[in-house]
């Protein structure tokens, strides 16, 4: 009990410290301590962990130099825009993370379909780590939008139906988040968060055909209008590959750290059993 104690005094300075390198002693921890639970003494050479690291040290250095390859594209290597000038690289960032952020949370509709169906634990930490992302990425889009906004509609926000959509799907997600801060059993939270999940995605496509179904002031879709040049899109597809790489490599260090918390509320209920 004073070693449990003393691990669970230090284990969110430790996870939540942000260097990857450190989610290793926190799992590896984890197992000594069930270890001398068990009479087993330790065990430092954790080879589950070396798979999650040398994968993500590569993915790391590729998303690093696909984020320069980006930031040069559309800062030096787009051409500039002929109305709204340098304004309109906002563009290669503002699209991609939208994009990203919709398929976080398509992602978190199928770990809560398959949560439903399956009873899973890994599909619960999966669609935590996507909703996570997913508003992210989102509140990124509802920041680049207005900045962007503001010059060329001389109002920082409209209520218009694509705007006004995508505020609340990013507010149905931060409630995803709140309502599992709320429920203390695994299981029921899961299940409730699951369930919610699912409802919330409905708004997903009132977003994404808001501007093909309503008039909006918001512009209509560039890629499928032919209204982005050829010379730009070289830009926004390094931009569009990069924030995709980085949703990937988020996904994977949530969904890690989710595991590590199921272990660490785990242990906390092996303790109070004993």
């Amino acid at each position: 009990m004073i070693i449990f104690e003393s691990f669970a005094s230090l284990w969110p300075a430790w996870i939540f410290h942000g260097d990857s390198s450190l989610f290793v002693p926190v799992r590896s921890m984890a197992y000594n301590l069930r270890a001398i639970e068990n009479g087993k003494g330790f065990d430092v050479n954790d080879r589950e962990d070396s798979r999650f690291r040398l994968p993500d040290i590569a993915l790391g250095a590729i998303l690093f130099a696909a984020m320069l390859g980006a930031l040069y594209m559309a800062l030096v290597g787009a051409p500039r825009e002929r109305t709204m000038g340098d304004l309109q690289r906002i563009f290669y960032f503002h699209v991609p993370a939208a994009i990203a952020g919709m398929t976080a949370f398509a992602v978190n509709f199928a770990a809560s379909v398959m949560y439903v169906l399956r009873k899973n634990r890994r599909w619960d930490n999966l669609g935590v780590a996507a909703a996570e992302v997913g508003v992210l990425f989102f509140s990124m889009v509802l920041v680049t939008g207005p900045i962007w906004a503001k010059p060329v509609w001389f109002v920082w926000w409209t209520w218009s139906p694509r705007l006004t959509t995508s505020l609340i799907l990013c507010m149905l997600y931060l409630a995803y988040l709140l309502i599992r801060k709320y429920i203390e059993d695994p299981e029921r939270r899961g299940l409730v968060s699951a369930v919610f999940g699912i409802i919330a995605f409905v708004d997903a496509p009132l977003v994404w055909f808001s501007i093909r179904w309503w008039r909006d002031i918001h512009p209509s879709p560039v890629l499928e209008s032919g209204g982005l040049a050829p010379s730009m899109r070289p830009a926004f597809l390094t931009c569009l590959a990069a924030f995709l790489l980085l949703l990937i490599y988020l996904l994977r260090r949530r969904f890690f750290l989710a595991s590590i918390e199921d272990e660490v509320e785990e242990l906390a209920r092996e303790a109070e059993a004993h």
